[in-house]
């Protein structure tokens, strides 16, 4: 698969955008572990304007991330082509437009996936960053805002026809947000169209080999996007390229798992500092399906989610690492 000069390989497995996730320690740690592409956190266009600190820190990026791609959302035109440009001098591989955030906050405010309520405006947004960058365009998007209007089908071709050269589709309506299952049948009939010759990435409730597998062959997408499960679980990108490649199923022993984890923690006290970067990371650590089946867990999950210095939730996750030991 390849988005105009960058070649993902076949049936690459991509790092779907999370808020206060995909930061650049994860998105390295997900590209060492197998991730094809990766991305970055949502970047709002207009805060990106407006120079804000904490969101221009957003698009620093590690030369071993790439191929990697910044996303930009918003509902203004002019502040999305502005935002655009000065991701482009940053110079990313690939920048990516947010028409699928389906929180509150963000589509309540018609921005992501608000944009499924106004079509005319996300593909003039659409053709008006394309126009203004020479990078390559991307975006991504859901089936449509609600049940009775998953305008997928069509629309994937309208966005292709404003030059985008690649699209993702989560297999949901920002209704459903990441309720019930994704409609991996929907996102075939995307594929189907014979009209449509990017490449289509596939997203939505994939966290095993055995899930991506059944992806590709179900759908015929040209590549698969991977988030909640790597929350917590980067090494899912491993299993995964491992099953996608018909290799054999090598998973990381606990100790190498945990050795993860805890440079998670160190990364993100560096990158931060000790104090925000435990807050920052510990409830990614807590929600690893990693300490699924352990008994009586849940006093120490919220111990986790409740250690305020590097020392307690090292202390925390030694003991998790004694009891996992036990159990296995």
């Amino acid at each position: 698969m390849k988005i105009r000069d960058i070649d993902l390989g076949e049936r690459p497995v991509v790092l779907a955008p999370m808020e206060d996730v995909t930061d650049a320690s994860f998105r390295l740690i997900c590209r060492e572990l197998g991730a094809d592409m990766v991305t970055t956190e949502f970047v709002s266009a207009e805060a990106l304007v407006r120079n804000i600190a904490s969101t221009t820190r957003k698009l620093e990026n590690n030369p071993g991330e790439r191929p990697a791609a910044i996303q930009i959302y918003g509902r203004d035109p002019d502040a999305m082509v502005e935002a655009a440009r000065i991701v482009e001098e940053v110079g990313p591989d690939v920048i990516d437009l947010n028409f699928g955030c389906p929180v509150k906050k963000v589509a309540g405010k018609g921005a992501g996936a608000g944009m499924l309520r106004d079509i005319p405006k996300m593909l003039e947004i659409t053709r008006r960053v394309v126009d203004a960058v020479k990078l390559p365009v991307t975006a991504k998007t859901r089936l449509g805002w609600d049940h009775d209007s998953r305008i997928i089908v069509d629309l994937a071709e309208q966005l292709q026809d404003c030059g985008i050269e690649a699209l993702t589709v989560h297999g949901r309506t920002r209704a459903q947000l990441y309720t019930g299952q994704a409609d991996w049948d929907m996102i075939a009939k995307v594929k189907a169209n014979p009209r449509l010759k990017i490449p289509l990435i596939g997203n939505g409730d994939i966290s095993s080999g055995a899930d991506a597998l059944r992806a590709f062959e179900q759908s015929g997408v040209d590549g698969i996007m991977i988030g909640r499960a790597s929350i917590g679980a980067p090494w899912v990108f491993r299993e995964v390229k491992q099953a996608v490649n018909g290799q054999a199923d090598e998973p990381l022993t606990l100790s190498e798992k945990f050795a993860i984890l805890r440079r998670q923690i160190s990364e993100s006290i560096d990158r931060i500092d000790p104090y925000r970067g435990i807050l920052h990371i510990r409830r990614h650590l807590a929600a690893s399906p990693l300490f699924k089946g352990i008994p009586d867990f849940r006093p120490t999950r919220i111990a986790m989610l409740q250690a305020d210095t590097p020392e307690s939730l090292a202390e925390i996750l030694d003991r998790v690492e004694q009891m996992l030991t036990a159990i296995n």
